[in-house]
């Protein structure tokens, strides 16, 4: 009895790991995992986020619609774990300072403007909210249009005379975050 007992626990087991494991490498190929990297002068930055599709949805707007990322509600930038980002040194993020270190990023979009947020928060998968109480700051930016529809979401930083611009492009939203050397 306790043989049949243990062999059944043991069947359960292997068939939950089996499908545990198909589910994560199916996963990543539909929202590749990608880490962009920027460095100029004593400014340096990292971003690691997972990249998902358009693939004919609606992607910003009113829940009521069928949204993907309704306006209003915590989005992490991205798909499967939370986008993190690194800076080597102190920064200034959209004008606000922010010490050197490693942060969760995310965003509460609306039609007109993003609140972006950093987060003590470190190393958390999937689409659960962060704790709200480790935001370390919030800053909030425009949004404007891309010049063409972008199928997968993108984050590039590029270099300006101020510093750096971070772009999150998707669909035909396009955010820009300022980022400069402190």
């Amino acid at each position: 009895m306790k043989k049949k007992l243990l062999l059944g626990i043991g069947a359960v087991l292997v068939v939950l790991a089996a499908l545990m494991a198909y589910r994560i490498s199916t996963t990543g190929k539909a929202s590749p995992v990608e880490t962009v990297a920027f460095s100029q002068g004593s400014l340096e930055v990292k971003v690691v986020y997972c990249r998902p599709s358009k693939r004919d949805r609606l992607i910003f707007g009113e829940k009521s619609a069928g949204a993907l990322v309704p306006f209003g509600k915590y989005w992490r930038l991205g798909a499967n774990a939370a986008t993190e980002i690194t800076f080597a040194k102190d920064v200034l993020f959209a004008g606000q300072p922010v010490s050197a270190g490693s942060y969760r990023m995310y965003a509460v979009p609306s039609a007109n403007a993003w609140k972006v947020v950093l987060n003590s928060q470190l190393g958390k998968w999937g689409a659960f909210e962060p704790n709200h109480d480790k935001d370390v700051l919030t800053v909030e930016v425009p949004v404007s249009s891309t010049p063409a529809p972008v199928e997968q979401f993108t984050i590039r930083i590029s270099g300006d005379p101020s510093g750096a611009k971070m772009d999150f492009a998707w669909d035909q939203t396009l955010v820009q975050v300022p980022l400069a050397a402190r």
